[in-house]
């Protein structure tokens, strides 16, 4: 049985700023590709989220790098994490989508705060992807799992 093909999605910047480039990754998992351009934010994002919270010496980004590698999440499955977080939240730890309660880096909802999150709603980075992480690893199993489920059907949420 042929798994079926997810649509080609085209992620683009909200803005860009300098020093920001847009680059394409193609990535092949389970037969699928997917092309995605890396941006500074999605488009569903409230203006007031475009503040970026970061933890003191990294980005948020560096940080869920390094403790995606805890898991054994490197190579294809932080790409995966990458866009998936990169295409909910930009990385911010204060992106508020402006349509619901998404909140934070994985956009978590209200509900899912409660049972997912190790406290309450947090602006924490740190919190935030690990809380984000468990939900992945509990619900998916793993990012390219997460990913793929994001990417197939609009609108886009995991």
């Amino acid at each position: 049985m042929s798994t079926p093909a997810l649509p080609r999605q085209s992620v683009r910047p909200a803005s860009s700023g300098a020093g920001q480039g847009v680059g394409i990754v193609h990535l092949a998992a389970a037969g699928l590709v997917l092309a995605v351009g890396f941006g500074t934010g999605a488009a569903a994002l409230s203006s007031s989220s475009a503040a970026t919270s970061a933890p003191a010496g990294g980005s948020a980004r560096a940080l869920g790098r390094s403790m995606a590698a805890k898991r054994g999440w490197t190579g294809a499955q932080w790409t995966c994490l990458n866009l998936l977080w990169t295409h909910e939240s930009g990385w911010r730890a204060n992106a508020q989508n402006s349509t619901s309660t998404a909140y934070g880096i994985p956009q978590f909802l209200d509900s899912t705060w409660g049972s997912y999150g190790s406290g309450p709603k947090t602006s924490d980075p740190a919190a935030q992807i690990s809380d984000g992480e468990d939900y992945i690893a509990g619900r998916y199993g793993n990012p390219c799992n997460a990913w793929s489920f994001e990417m197939s059907h609009t609108p886009n949420w995991y």
